[in-house]
């Protein structure tokens, strides 16, 4: 059985998945006693157990990947069990490209092979493209092809990752049909094809927020299970989150340590729940909606900005300063529609609120 890669060294500031947890996922695999699918690195119970977290028997403990509800994850691991690719649907920062690059890192020990969509993805990006200096000097050949993560991960027997499915062009998108249904990828200038061994799959990801979307054929939809990851069910759920994740991303980024504040954390995330949900926490007061996200990922992004802040120009401490600057760039993304939304949500909430003073006051200067 092939090892998982040690961790890389400290000059890498993000390591794959299967680098930074290689010790987990060697634990797991060396208690896993479960039957595996071809080329999987562990059982599905074990993938699973990687993503949510839990103990081993011999004491050594799983960090959560994700946290939300187990029966989503199971079904995600299901899906790439059989011959259904998988789709990973939600807004923006619902953890959609963590979660596959985890079950990539899990069930094939690679996360590596990918491609990311965007409205430029040309369709050599999912096919193959070619070497022109080879190809003008020999013709068509094996050694002139240049394979895609696609094509190399159906010659593996691995799972590829296809992220923001939807921001590629339709006929760029269609070009996985063949691929997920005949699990053939034709070669007609070699007259050859690619066949995919077993333990080949495919998770896309895909969210229906973003400007530019191109909506999935009803021919490639139907080659797809598609999983919708939701935002966190309360507060408490998704303050677990940002806390977790902040510490690891401090630690990744080398931050001069700064004592955890729950309470601004807390802060953070009460005010996107709020916005994104158009009413306050109690429902007595309703609110504009502002054309952001406002999802986790973006809290986790504004606490660690007010981190750094806190570190290197405050007093070591996070206060309400370190993050309001933060806030109101994730809020006002639109100048005219955002900033009446947030101005209303100061003035009708945040102003009374019980301890929010300087968060307020912060708020207003800016």
């Amino acid at each position: 059985m092939s090892s998982y890669p040690s961790s890389p060294p400290n000059s890498v500031l993000r390591p794959h998945a299967e680098q930074e947890f290689a010790h987990e996922l060697a634990a797991l695999a060396a208690d896993d006693e479960r039957e595996r699918p071809p080329q999987w690195r562990l059982s599905p119970w074990a993938v699973v157990t990687y993503l949510l977290g839990g103990t081993l028997r011999d004491g050594t403990v799983i960090s959560p990947k994700y946290v939300g509800q187990r029966r989503l994850i199971e079904i995600a691991v299901a899906t790439l069990a059989t011959d259904r690719a998988l789709l990973l649907l939600g807004v923006p920062g619902t953890a959609k490209t963590w979660v596959s690059e985890h079950l990539a890192a899990a069930i094939s020990g690679d996360s590596t092979l990918l491609v990311q969509g965007t409205a430029g993805t040309a369709e050599e990006s999912l096919r193959y493209g070619w070497n022109y200096a080879r190809l003008l000097a020999d013709g068509p050949s094996e050694a002139a092809l240049v394979p895609s993560p696609v094509y190399r991960a159906m010659r593996a027997g691995s799972i590829v990752r296809v992220e923001e499915l939807t921001r590629m062009p339709s006929d760029v998108q269609d070009a996985l049909v063949t691929v997920l249904s005949e699990k053939t990828l034709p070669v007609p200038e070699l007259a050859s094809e690619v066949q995919a061994v077993p333990g080949f799959n495919l998770i896309a990801t895909a969210n229906d927020r973003d400007r530019g979307i191109n909506d999935l054929s009803a021919a490639l939809r139907r080659r797809f299970n598609t999983v919708v990851l939701p935002l966190p069910a309360d507060a408490d759920e998704e303050v677990a989150i940002v806390q977790r994740r902040v510490a690891e991303m401090g630690v990744a980024l080398r931050l001069p340590k700064v004592p955890a504040a729950d309470e601004e954390i807390r802060r953070v995330v009460t005010v996107f729940r709020e916005l994104r949900s158009g009413a306050t926490e109690d429902g007595r007061i309703s609110l504009k909606v502002p054309s952001g996200s406002l999802s986790t990922a973006e809290a986790i992004s504004v606490v660690t900005n007010g981190l750094a802040l806190a570190a290197h120009f405050g007093n070591g401490l996070l206060s309400s300063a370190d993050v309001a600057a933060g806030i109101v760039g994730a809020v006002v993304k639109d100048p005219v529609h955002d900033t009446v939304a947030w101005r209303e949500y100061l003035e009708a909430v945040v102003r009374d609120r019980a301890g929010w003073v300087e968060f307020y006051e912060a708020c207003r200067e800016l």
